[in-house]
């Protein structure tokens, strides 16, 4: 197969040059390209990872204006560093960058390591991470892969591997190294990523514009809407599930998760799966006795919430519901921590999406709103 690198066209030889002189004209201004702070570009890889760029750089500016230095990220509590985190989702990369910031501050004297190897012993820093900060903070030579140069790569050498595959893993890590200029990785990097978002996108590669048009493989086969090979996902599993929302005297029902559990530490109201054979009402108010020991009835329907996460499809059924035994009677089956909650305080806890649909919900309705003491 001819090479896009040249030694079969030697049309093709500069593909670096034509990809680090697109990026120089083209790139897009991000806050953290500014003085490129190793620990700016730290923040910014792993929020971007599953996050639109757009959406992205607003947490971005959030973060830094709250935790300017990994000083005050190490010395934050968590539930404040999960609030902020609020609507990312995977809240375990805001977990690990708290874990990661402690021990830059306690082993490395507050300054982020530079090497790919040490970048990969902290918390959360797996390998694509520890590449684009070395390369993109430190300047060093490392190729580094995301989806948009896998999907570059795929194309311009017609790699006809499932993407995902160690096989082609391996020829696209080869490839880029063998493209990557030297003393130009943070330049070269953030081209190949930059490039593959804006022209050589997932769907409708803007192929007419393309300065590498002429070197791309796919584009000579016809085949670059297949390239990259992408395996089906596995079906999607739907999941329905009830809440309440309890109030008495003027204070809201809100429970912590377990550590240990999906969305460990988040804030929810309590509730759960509804199960075979039962209705979303029914769910709510045997969900109350087995987490928490407290009776409630008289569900009443407030709205009905949609929300995705990894494979899981879930709605979330949200009902308002009447306590009839003591609230002393609570004893927390599923939870480390409960409060009952007045509205200043709910604003400052991090929920899950679901719950956190239900809580704008709930601010935006006067009547609800006015039960429960600001």
């Amino acid at each position: 197969m001819p090479s896009p690198t040249g030694r079969d066209d030697p049309s093709c030889t500069h593909i670096a040059g034509v990809l680090l002189d697109w990026f120089s004209r083209h790139k897009r201004d991000l806050p953290w390209r500014r003085t490129y702070a190793p620990y700016h570009v730290w923040i910014s890889e792993v929020m971007l990872q599953q996050t639109q760029m757009e959406r992205g750089v607003e947490y971005f500016k959030r973060w830094i204006a709250r935790f300017p230095d990994v000083e005050s990220l190490a010395g934050a509590r968590e539930d404040e560093i999960l609030k902020l985190w609020e609507g990312l989702g995977y809240y375990s990369r805001a977990r690990n960058l708290h874990k990661a910031a402690q021990e830059v501050v306690n082993r490395h004297g507050g300054t982020l390591p530079s090497s790919p190897e040490a970048l990969r012993a902290l918390p959360g820093i797996g390998p694509y991470t520890a590449r684009a900060i070395a390369s993109i903070a430190f300047g060093q030579d490392v190729c580094v892969v995301d989806a948009n140069v896998e999907r570059l790569i795929s194309r311009l050498y017609d790699i006809g591997l499932p993407v995902k595959s160690r096989q082609a893993r391996d020829e696209i890590e080869r490839h880029g190294a063998d493209l990557l200029p030297e003393g130009r990785a943070r330049d070269f990097n953030q081209a190949l990523m930059e490039f593959g978002s804006l022209v050589c996108s997932p769907r409708n590669p803007a192929c007419a514009e393309c300065p590498l048009a002429d070197c791309c493989l796919a584009r000579k086969n016809g085949v670059q809407e297949q390239r990259p090979v992408i395996v089906k996902a596995p079906s999607p599993i739907y999941i329905s599930m009830a809440t309440g929302v309890l109030v008495n005297d003027g204070r809201i029902l809100t429970q912590k998760r377990r550590a240990d559990d999906v969305w460990g530490n988040l804030w929810e109201f309590p509730g759960g799966v509804v199960e075979n054979g039962e209705t979303p009402d029914q769910a709510v108010v045997r969900e109350y006795l087995e987490e928490t020991g407290l009776i409630v009835n008289h569900p009443v329907p407030i709205a009905t919430f949609k929300h995705s996460y990894t494979r899981y499809r879930v709605t979330l059924h949200a009902f308002s519901v009447t306590l009839l035994s003591s609230p002393e009677e609570l004893a927390l089956q599923a939870a480390q921590e409960h409060r009952w909650a007045c509205w200043s305080e709910i604003t400052k806890l991090a929920f899950p999406a679901g719950h956190r649909k239900l809580v704008h919900h709930l601010l935006n309705d006067p009547e609800f709103r006015a039960k429960v003491h600001p």
